[in-house]
């Protein structure tokens, strides 16, 4: 069965950086394209970032695209992302999800989801 754990949330201030987590219990994680989602108070779950499963294929959303980077280690079974130069309205939960081959391109294919993790940011 597979399992999602994200990590490295946590409260920071304006401009700051947090880098997430997440440990994929998947037993073929290397084929699997990683993205990463967030949802604020009161909206809807939003697309991050993706990577596909191989390459350095990767799609960032328009409102973080330059100051977050998503990255894999495919031999420790992590996704990470890298979020700089945060603001308030980054404040989310962030999930961590994987999906088949194409899934990077098409948000609705991600069928494989972490429980979250919070990132608080400070004005």
């Amino acid at each position: 069965q597979a399992q999602l754990v994200e990590s490295g949330g946590g409260l920071v201030q304006a401009g700051g950086a947090l880098r997430l987590s997440c440990a994929a219990s998947l037993r073929t994680f290397r084929s699997y394209d990683m993205g990463w989602f967030r949802q604020a108070p009161g909206k809807e779950r939003e697309f991050v970032a993706s990577r596909r499963w191989s390459g350095d294929s990767t799609y960032y959303a328009a409102s973080v695209k330059g100051r977050y980077t998503i990255s894999r280690d495919n031999a420790k079974n992590t996704v990470y992302l890298q979020m700089n130069s945060l603001a308030p309205e980054d404040t989310a939960v962030y999930y961590c999800a994987a999906g088949p081959n194409g899934a990077w391109r098409r948000n609705w294919a991600f069928n494989y989801w972490g429980q979250g993790t919070q990132v608080t940011v400070s004005s």
